[in-house]
């Protein structure tokens, strides 16, 4: 943890600040590993404060042992102001990016004589660089996420629902070791398939059905997110194509993937093979984000991010083919980029459309 707040100290100058109050909950476990749902960070160069609530004090002294933890009883700022005071801070900057603006009123009117500044965005430009312990974390994640898909593919059938084949993923991330899903788990079928986030309904499954499921698993903190599609019954050469084409774009979007090419060039290299197929409009987003203690953080893959991608950034890459009222097909990885090039985590098969009787 020293090592991230000395690098979020250097930091410190460019902004302006003296000391940083943290309360995005993602950054004060970056920074303290407090896993409390209520507690916020106020950094010094000198010495770092938490402060909690009753609940969460022996967890803060536990979790955080570098940190002094200050129990607040009502209002946060109000407490920050009495720290502040004493410790003779007087240029504090905020997360602009997770505040609320009623909260940052009620930060200025109780801060008297703290110069506030807002910040965008310090944290998250720590985090873009995983260290060894979270990219182990998130390998976890898609393993989990791996054994689920395995598992669910035993119980895909006609006559089973959306809503089963999801819950089905969840019970068996969680059972293995999740701490959770990484976010509401989508899976559409038939015409459904069209929808890019078409979460889980209660539509029965057919034959002949395209089935796309997106998911992921938390573990420790760290997301995963893999897409597989597959379909019921013997595949119609549409279906085939557009699986190919899809899988083809992904493959080569894994293959751009490098220290120093920009994430942009990244999602060009998918766009360019499914736009080359005719079905360019039928991909309206992104080829990829980031993830790490959030399921969507920077880079993102797409024409608009011209980011440089460097060692220890992770990504999804997950382009897909939508037509309405006919189906859809979407493939996606999560992918950790090494100096040499790319590894890719998630080991579910890909190769080619699975059929499922």
């Amino acid at each position: 943890m020293q090592v991230r707040l000395n690098k979020l100290y250097g930091l410190f100058a460019d902004a302006g600040i003296d000391a940083f109050y943290v309360t995005n909950p993602e950054n004060c476990y970056y920074l303290s590993g407090f896993s409390g749902t209520a507690g916020a960070l106020l950094l010094c160069r000198d010495k770092s404060f938490l402060l909690t609530d009753f609940r969460y004090t022996d967890q803060a002294k536990r979790e955080s042992p570098g940190f002094k933890v200050v129990e607040v009883s009502d209002f946060y700022a109000e407490k920050l102001a009495q720290v502040l005071k004493e410790n003779c801070i007087s240029r504090l900057g905020c997360e602009g990016d997770h505040l609320s603006y009623n909260q940052f009123l009620i930060l200025k009117d109780k801060l008297v004589n703290v110069d506030l500044k807002v910040t965008s965005g310090l944290v998250e430009e720590l985090r873009l660089d995983k260290d060894n312990t979270e990219i182990k974390n998130i390998e976890e994640a898609v393993r989990l996420a791996d054994l689920a898909f395995d598992q669910v593919l035993t119980m895909i059938s006609p006559g089973v629902s959306e809503r089963e084949v999801a819950l089905q993923l969840e019970y068996s991330m969680r059972s293995m070791g999740a701490g959770g899903v990484a976010f509401n788990i989508i899976v559409a079928s038939g015409p459904r398939s069209a929808l890019p986030h078409g979460v889980a309904s209660s539509r029965l499954l057919r034959k002949k059905d395209l089935v796309t499921m997106d998911f992921g698993s938390i573990y420790r903190g760290y997301h995963s997110d893999i897409t597989r599609t597959v379909v019921l019954g013997k595949p119609e050469p549409r279906q085939k194509e557009i699986y190919s084409i899809v899988l083809e774009a992904q493959l080569r979007a894994i293959g751009a993937i490098r220290p120093g090419v920009r994430a942009s060039d990244v999602d060009r290299a998918a766009r360019d093979i499914i736009a080359g197929k005719g079905y360019g409009e039928r991909f309206g987003h992104g080829t990829g984000h980031g993830l790490g203690l959030n399921i969507h953080e920077k880079p993102k893959l797409s024409i608009n991010d011209n980011t440089i991608l460097q060692a220890g950034m992770v990504v999804t890459v997950e382009p897909g083919i939508y037509l309405p009222d006919w189906g859809g097909v979407r493939i996606e990885d999560t992918v950790v980029v090494e100096e040499s090039g790319c590894r890719v985590l998630t080991k579910a098969p890909k190769e080619e459309l699975i059929i499922l009787s």
